[in-house]
């Protein structure tokens, strides 16, 4: 088990995604309950359609053991599942916001 196949671009994505955030954008995503809530949300229905797609007993989804750590959470989904879960969404949300304060930027100048 090495886990670079998978584990490592997961955690790449979260030290960029977070990086982006916290060093670029600084939209303060990250200090709103909504974001949280969002973020539990998302979660709560990553466990239920996840947990079904990769339970060991009957996997929809199969990974090469050499590729993940083996850290299995509920259901048997691999940690690594939720890393690029709060990754995607994260980014999603950070253009989301990156946007809107744009938006707010133009229309202050018309």
């Amino acid at each position: 088990m090495t886990g670079l196949g998978y584990t490592l671009p997961a955690l790449v994505a979260v030290a960029l995604v977070c990086g982006w955030e916290l060093a670029i954008l600084r939209t303060g995503l990250f200090r709103r309950p909504g974001y949280w809530l969002s973020m539990i949300i998302v979660l709560s229905f990553q466990i239920v359609v996840d947990g079904w797609l990769t339970k060991l007993s009957a996997p929809l989804v199969l990974y090469n053991s050499t590729h993940i750590t083996g850290i299995r959470l509920p259901w048997d989904i691999p940690i690594e599942d939720f890393l690029f879960g709060f990754a995607m969404v994260t980014a999603v949300l950070l253009l989301w916001e990156r946007e809107r304060i744009r938006d707010r930027k133009v229309r202050a100048y018309e």
